[in-house]
């Protein structure tokens, strides 16, 4: 399994209500991103990483990346406008390698997400290997949702990981089609709708970095897990 490890991290503080992209702010002693990236690669220590970001951060970066995970080989490429374009813009970085065989799964994962350990990233990269592709899931308990229906319904996580070609050619077609996918595992849907998508059980902790409270939240767990994962 030839692995690349994609971080999207070229988003805003908007929502957060603070004037910095959130994955910079400190939890616990580190910043958000650092921890997601560090969780991420663990269990590849071959990968190719890929950091996306928002090129006006660029210098904040590279300060993180040589303090807190400067064992870490990282590349950074450009975001987009959009999460979708961010991650053509890191499937383009990496088409090369792709198309030399030298990486078959590429995952992608939420700067905002510090809490997916790295059983988790381990765990998805084997099913999409396997598989074809892989995302974590959590089932929504119906009580919280004002929703009808005998289906089951499901919070889907990060991170989402594919095999690496069918990733390449969807994201291509999709340029040229001018469509614009939620997530990841949306745009596989829309042109390789047969590749087998594993639903991976995910992480409660696995929470995405959205608002404040969020932050109190991945305090806690941080403090259960010893100051870990």
């Amino acid at each position: 399994m030839r692995v690349a490890v994609v971080v999207l991290a070229a988003g805003s503080g908007s929502r957060f209500g603070h004037s910095t992209n959130k994955v910079w702010l400190p939890l616990s002693g580190r910043r958000i991103l650092s921890r997601s990236l560090t969780n991420a690669v663990k269990s590849f220590p071959k990968s190719r990483n890929v950091l996306v970001i928002n090129p006006t951060d660029s210098h904040l970066a590279k300060e993180v990346l040589s303090r807190e995970a400067h064992s870490i080989k990282v590349e950074i490429v450009a975001g987009g406008n959009s999460r979708h374009e961010s991650e053509h813009n890191a499937l383009m970085h990496l088409a090369p390698a792709i198309e030399a065989g030298k990486i078959n799964v590429v995952m992608i994962h939420d700067g905002a997400r510090p809490l997916a350990t790295s059983k988790l990233f381990l765990d998805i990269a084997q099913a999409a290997h396997l598989h074809g592709g892989a995302i974590p899931a959590i089932v929504v308990d119906p009580r919280e949702i004002d929703y009808s229906s005998d289906r089951e319904i499901v919070r889907v996580q990060t991170p989402q990981a594919f095999r690496a070609k069918d990733l390449l050619d969807a994201y291509r077609s999709a340029e040229v089609d001018g469509f614009v996918g939620t997530d990841t595992a949306a745009c596989m849907e829309e042109y390789f709708p047969k590749v087998h998508t594993i639903a991976v059980p995910g992480e409660v902790a696995n929470v995405k970095i959205t608002y404040p409270q969020d932050l109190v939240i991945a305090e806690h767990v941080l403090e259960m897990r010893g100051y870990k994962e």
